[in-house]
């Protein structure tokens, strides 16, 4: 095993891309932060914004199509746009957002303003209620809506797939952000963006492979539940599986997870950093805290 601990350096987000050969972001929006990363336009559980600058000094020198099969927020996407891309998820839901922000950005945008216009107590639950529309931008402004609404942030559902995590405490939430919509509008153009589970992706040789999964559990507030299903121990494997059939076909890969003995024994094989991550979504709030996580590499 390839085992070594990393301090984060003090870099920024371009002067780490050029140290490994990236050429910085272009894209010109007002919703560019002075780091030169690009916002996702939702919060989530697991989601590496705080972690960037870390991921990107691992990136490979060079690659074709880049692949991103647990996507969430997308902030590794959103910081470096690539020109070929293929995104996926298995929250059809965000899927579905997802392509309403690269398709419909202006009628997301309108519906997002009658939510933000409407928000009291009463109209989140009744929002949280009604879950029956068929409608892709209806689906996409009430995602948004309860994302940055609810408590803390999370996506949570029931065994019967229903969203209920309780409405959060904001004097003013966010909840149409119009300049950052169509800016993650404008950054999905070349990205083609499916439901479908991991072990369904296809990269062929020197394709670039962004895996953040659900993290295996290192305690009883982890969390795993992204879908009406944990993500178990046999998943671990499952993707551990598939990341030896990526290796074994020429893709590079890069993954997230919890330093746990499972998961660095799992993949000893390989290469594996340990850094020091911040948590800042977690069912309890008072168990928010930087902990290490690992960076595994085939490369």
């Amino acid at each position: 095993m390839k085992l070594k601990v990393v301090k984060n350096e003090e870099l920024s987000f371009n002067e780490a891309l050029a140290m490994i050969g990236q050429a910085p972001l272009k894209i010109n929006s007002p919703e560019i932060e002075e780091d030169g990363i690009l916002k996702p336009f939702i919060k989530w559980a697991g989601g590496k914004r705080s972690l960037i600058k870390e991921l990107c000094l691992r990136l490979p020198a060079s690659y074709n199509n880049y692949y991103e099969p647990f996507v969430g927020e997308g902030a590794l996407f959103f910081a470096l746009v690539p020109d070929k891309t293929i995104i996926s998820d298995i929250n059809l839901d965000l899927i579905i957002t997802y392509k309403v922000i690269k398709d419909e950005a202006r009628a997301l945008i309108e519906l997002l303003a009658k939510h933000n216009a409407n928000h009291s107590q009463d109209y989140y639950y009744a929002v949280r209620k009604n879950a029956n529309s068929d409608n892709p931008i209806e689906i996409a402004a009430r995602f948004i809506y309860l994302n940055k609404t609810c408590y803390n942030g999370l996506y949570r559902v029931n065994s019967k797939g229903e969203f209920n995590v309780p409405m959060g405490a904001y004097i003013n939430p966010n909840i149409l952000d119009e300049n950052n919509i169509i800016a993650c509008s404008k950054a999905l153009q070349n990205a083609e963006i499916i439901y479908q589970d991991f072990g369904n992706i296809s990269p062929k040789p020197k394709d670039f492979v962004y895996i953040n999964p659900p993290y295996q559990p290192i305690n009883h507030t982890s969390f795993t539940k992204y879908t009406k299903l944990d993500f178990t121990e046999a998943d671990q494997i499952k993707l551990y599986e598939k990341c030896r059939e990526l290796h074994k076909n020429g893709v590079y890969f890069m993954l997230s997870n919890s330093d746990s003995d499972f998961i660095k024994n799992l993949y000893k094989s390989f290469s594996i950093d340990i850094v020091n991550a911040p948590r800042s979504i977690n069912c309890k709030s008072d168990s928010r805290q930087r902990t290490n996580e690992v960076l595994i590499r085939n490369y």
